[in-house]
């Protein structure tokens, strides 16, 4: 998607071969118009794949997530990071490690927003390693529902988060492919 490219080239900050900062339009200042057409590119590349809800993991996912789903006419579920007080053992739970935050976190998912019949696209702001993706899929999967498609905003195709994910049969759509990054330097894939 050549507008988000430009967004990264014009706004990102590469702090390093690992990180990239995108705050100023994707994961804290939110670019709605951006947002939609990000949401416009998921639904044309996943709108024939049968799938019945949109889920992405708090909190830099649900910009895009929200757009996506709103496009497609489906329900969209947030994952959960932190644990709630309000919630009672009627849910999923698996770990995930952060790249990020370099630790692990609880992922959850309440029971009565999933069926065993549900398609669901997962919708993340980054790919690197794919461990959110994963701990996404095994929410998923552990109630007998099938994932039909993951959508990446940023993914930083030096790591090994699509090859993963590949690996193990599911369709990664990522809109930004970064091949390298460095202090001040961001090189996408073609």
């Amino acid at each position: 998607m050549e507008e988000l490219r430009d967004r990264i080239l014009k706004e990102g900050h590469a702090l390093n071969e690992a990180v990239l900062k995108v705050d100023s339009f994707l994961n804290h200042k939110v670019d709605p118009k951006l947002m939609y057409e990000i949401g416009t590119n998921f639904k044309k590349y996943f709108e024939n794949r049968g799938i019945t809800k949109v889920f992405t993991i708090e909190s830099s996912g649900i910009a895009p997530a929200v757009m996506t789903a709103m496009q497609m006419n489906l329900p969209m579920v947030i994952l959960k990071k932190q644990a709630s007080k309000v919630l009672n053992d009627d849910f999923y739970q698996t770990i995930v490690h952060s790249f990020t935050k370099g630790s692990d976190y609880q992922l959850t998912l309440s029971k009565k927003y999933i069926s065993k019949d549900d398609n669901i696209l997962i919708i993340d702001d980054f790919l690197a390693n794919g461990e959110a993706s994963l701990g996404a899929i095994r929410l998923v999967e552990e109630c007998g529902a099938k994932v039909s498609g993951i959508g990446i905003v940023i993914e930083k195709s030096f790591q090994p988060g699509r090859e993963v994910l590949e690996k193990r049969g599911y369709d990664v759509y990522s809109l930004a492919r970064i091949k390298k990054l460095g202090k001040d330097l961001i090189e996408f894939i073609k």
